[in-house]
């Protein structure tokens, strides 16, 4: 159903517009006007005004019998990815430690209960899942989720863990709240996370915070493998001390561009 604001400056019609973007999604990439206001609970004329409108802007494309998104929502998400600086700051050392892992690298934050990822340098390698920008995972089966959910004070914890996952994934790992907070305490204790199985068959993974200026964590940067090709020894013994490294170099630079002044230059009339 489209959020409903709780205060005088919500804006009913955007909330709406975007629920109707982030209705379409993998299993549903085209959907007729009447399968649109299903998804969204929208009233049929409502969402075709929405649609329609969506179409003029060039982010829906209509063959007169369903409708899907175009490329250009992509520059939603890019927006947000290039107003962080974080992928400009991260590819170059993403692609050193490929290049010394032979193993995909990725960059993801928190979304509610999930890990969105943000930057990602891969190999062609077989994996169980696909990742790509955008991806969406429940957040406490991934070495990405662990390392943020770790640095978050209880009470948030709580909250945040508390939203449902917007992932449509069902992890193997389905701990008590015993054994989340032991694993995370461990997490917290040692500085980076280990995920082996937890989210699905196959995939293992390494991951470490990355900080901003301040200390905040802010993403998590990782190395995945397939389980088949990497032992658990390899990943702690010769990839991980890559990684850690390569995190303190992010989180460095990303520092150092936060710190730049930011001067707009007004418009020429």
């Amino acid at each position: 159903m489209p959020r409903e604001g709780t205060g005088p400056d919500f804006i009913e019609a955007l909330a709406r517009g975007l629920e109707v973007i982030t209705a379409f999604g993998p299993h549903r990439p085209e959907m007729t006007l009447a399968e649109v206001a299903g998804a969204t609970g929208l009233a049929r004329p409502t969402a075709r005004r929405i649609l329609l409108t969506l179409e003029e802007l060039g982010y829906v494309r209509t063959d007169g019998r369903g409708y899907a998104l175009t490329p250009r929502v992509l520059d939603l998400g890019v927006a947000y990815v290039r107003s962080m600086g974080l992928w400009d700051v991260a590819r170059p050392h993403l692609e050193r430690l490929v290049a010394r892992t032979n193993e995909s690298c990725s960059i993801a934050q928190l979304d509610g209960s999930d890990i969105v990822y943000v930057a990602r340098v891969a190999v062609p390698k077989i994996v169980g899942l696909s990742v790509q920008i955008g991806t969406r995972f429940p957040a406490l089966p991934t070495s990405l989720g662990k390392v943020q959910l770790a640095a978050l004070p209880p009470a948030e914890l709580d909250a945040v863990l508390a939203q449902a996952s917007r992932s449509g994934l069902v992890p193997r790992w389905q701990p008590d709240r015993a054994e989340r907070d032991a694993e995370l305490r461990e997490v917290r204790a040692r500085g980076w996370a280990l995920t082996d199985e937890q989210l699905a068959l196959g995939i293992r993974s390494v991951a470490a915070p990355l900080r901003d200026g301040s200390g905040r964590v802010i993403a998590g940067v990782n190395v995945n493998c397939h389980a088949a090709e990497t032992s658990v020894e390899k990943l702690l013994e010769h990839h991980l001390p890559l990684l850690l490294q390569t995190a303190g170099e992010i989180g460095a630079d990303f520092a150092r561009l936060d710190r730049v002044p930011h001067v707009t230059v007004p418009a020429l009339p």
